[in-house]
């Protein structure tokens, strides 16, 4: 079978390559996504990890062989997906049989057959929790809270049949299964680290107010390919910077970023750096460490220049290589500043000491 492949088109312009696929193929956000994030998707020739990508007409988008099993063409779906093979002229092919007849290969998450009731709890860390606030050192692989538009389309009850996130593990972590924790800010799915939830409306209000004026105390470490210089970096990042990625450009929607960026230890060819936000953008340090020419280990988004080919990487690193180890902010109710340290996960802390000791026989050598 072949891969299935079609040119983005003018209406879709400024689209995520989620809701793409998504209406093209008539799948859910969560079947959409886990296509993409799986490794299915190509979009220009190469691989695309990222969801919540942005894509430019005529960019040819391909979907792996026996990702989405397709049904004959059907009277009226001319706005279908389109296949390419062959030649320049896009045909259209037939309708997504049905969002349970998405096959994943054996890189991607299997497809949920029902309720996800017996899941075991993943592994997490509760640092600090009281009646206001809950604290939480994140895993690596579980996101943090749920899209907006998954949860608009599944509702309460349909909930049940997507992958739970942190926020949903932790009602029965904290001992109170009935009280929904609020997620104020969120970590990438693949970023570990420190995250708070709030547990009452006035502590949402409040904390929101101390991510709105950039208060909170943010900082990150992250395992780079090369040396970037101890700076500020200061831009305006806009969803599409040219290419279809999230990065530096101007134009309507552009938000400014700052990241004060640190070398904690040089490792030959790569680095440890320390990188504090000020304000708290999406991808914001994954997009600035790449645009300063020191593209996160495990990185496949944010690691070329607009439209240029990927950055070398032989650190082994089977995700993007950053961790958010410290956050500080003001109790929503006692006012007192309190701050957390978290150290990195094992398979960060390991890449840390094999990037080191090649460091260490290069320089010997």
């Amino acid at each position: 079978m072949p891969a299935l492949q079609f040119l983005v088109a003018s209406r879709e312009k400024g689209h995520t390559i989620a809701s793409v696929i998504k209406l093209r193929f008539g799948l859910s956000w969560a079947r959409a996504k886990r296509l993409i994030e799986g490794r299915h998707v190509r979009i220009g020739g190469q691989v695309e990890a990222d969801p919540a990508r942005r894509v430019r007409p005529g960019i040819r988008v391909e979907v792996a062989a026996g990702a989405v099993e397709i049904t004959d063409q059907e009277p009226g779906n001319g706005d279908r997906p389109k296949t390419g093979r062959g030649g320049g002229k896009d045909k259209p092919i037939g309708k997504a049989k049905s969002v349970d007849k998405v096959r994943m290969e054996k890189t991607a998450r299997p497809p949920i057959q029902g309720p996800r009731t017996s899941i075991p709890t993943p592994s997490f860390e509760i640092v600090y929790s009281d009646d206001a606030v809950v604290v939480v050192d994140k895993p690596a692989g579980l996101t943090t809270m749920r899209h907006v538009g998954e949860a608009e389309e599944f509702g309460p009850r349909g909930k049940s049949f997507l992958p739970k996130t942190l926020a949903d593990f932790l009602p029965a972590a904290l001992g109170a299964p009935g009280l929904p924790v609020i997620a104020v800010h969120r970590l990438d799915r693949d970023t570990s680290g420190l995250v708070v939830f709030a547990r009452t409306r006035t502590a949402e209000a409040h904390l929101t107010d101390q991510f709105r004026k950039h208060t909170v105390d943010r900082q990150y470490l992250a395992l780079v390919r090369g040396r970037p210089n101890a700076k500020k970096i200061d831009s305006t990042l806009v969803t599409d910077r040219g290419d279809g990625r999230r990065g530096t450009g101007s134009g309507p929607g552009g938000k400014r970023a700052v990241t004060r960026v640190k070398v904690v230890e040089e490792l030959g060819p790569y680095a440890a750096v320390e990188c504090r936000l000020e304000t708290g953008r999406t991808h914001q340090v994954r997009i600035h460490l790449g645009e300063a020419n020191a593209p996160l280990c495990g990185e496949r988004i944010y690691d070329r220049p607009v439209n240029g080919k990927p950055a070398p990487d032989g650190s082994g690193a089977a995700r993007p290589m950053l961790h958010a180890a410290r956050l500080g902010f003001v109790h929503p109710e006692s006012g007192a500043l309190m701050t957390w340290d978290a150290k990195p996960p094992a398979d960060f802390a390991e890449i840390w000491v094999q990037l080191r000791k090649n460091a260490f026989h290069q320089n010997a050598d």
